[in-house]
C-alpha cells in the first residue's frame, strides 16, 4: 500500500516564537530531558520486543511502537530547534511603557481586564497571557500609561502597567 503524498500547506513550516520567560525555558529543557532519557528508550524497547515477534507487515504492536518512537523523535527535534534559538524575556523596571513581559490592565466600556504579554510559546488567554503577536498584544506594545489603543473597532485604555 502506498502512502499518499501531500503537499505542505502554507502553515506547515511556521517556527515558534523564541521569546520566553526563564521559567518556561527551564520547563522545556526538563521536557526535552524526559523525552530523551525516558520516553525514547521506552519506545525503542517496545519496538525491539514487538520486532522479535516476526513479520513486520502485520505486526500491529511493532507499527504502533514505531509510530510512537517517530512522534517522540519529532518532539525532541522540535524542542532542540526551539531551545537553540531562545531569547529569554528580561523584565525592565520601566513601568511607564508596555513591553514584552509587562502585565497590563486595560479598560473597555467600564470593564477592566489584565493581561501579561509574552511570546507565543507561553500564550494562554484563559490565564490572561496573550502573545506579543496577537492584535491586542501588538497594539499595546510600546504604549504609555493612559494611552488608548484601537483593536477590532474597540478602544482600550491602559490603566495600569506592572
Amino acid at each position: 500500500m502506498q502512502v499518499p503524498i501531500r503537499k505542505a500547506g502554507e502553515y506547515s513550516d511556521l517556527s515558534l516564537d523564541p521569546k520566553m520567560t526563564e521559567a518556561k525555558f527551564l520547563e522545556l529543557k526538563t521536557d526535552l530531558q524526559k523525552l530523551t532519557e525516558v520516553h525514547r528508550p521506552k519506545w525503542i524497547k517496545e519496538m525491539r520486543i514487538a520486532a522479535s515477534d516476526g513479520d513486520f507487515s502485520e505486526n500491529a504492536s511493532y507499527q504502533i511502537a514505531k509510530a510512537k518512537l517517530r512522534g517522540v523523535n519529532q518532539k525532541i527535534t522540535d524542542l532542540e530547534k526551539l531551545l537553540a534559538k531562545v531569547e529569554i524575556i528580561h523584565l525592565d523596571t520601566n513601568k511607564s511603557v508596555v513591553q514584552v513581559g509587562s502585565v497590563v490592565t486595560i479598560e473597555n466600556g467600564g470593564k477592566q481586564s489584565t493581561y501579561q504579554i509574552l511570546g507565543s510559546v507561553e500564550t494562554n488567554p484563559a490565564q490572561g497571557i496573550i502573545s506579543l503577536h496577537s492584535p491586542l498584544g501588538q497594539a499595546l506594545l510600546g504604549q504609555n500609561l493612559g494611552a488608548v489603543v484601537l483593536v477590532n473597532d474597540r478602544e482600550y485604555q491602559i490603566v495600569k502597567i506592572a
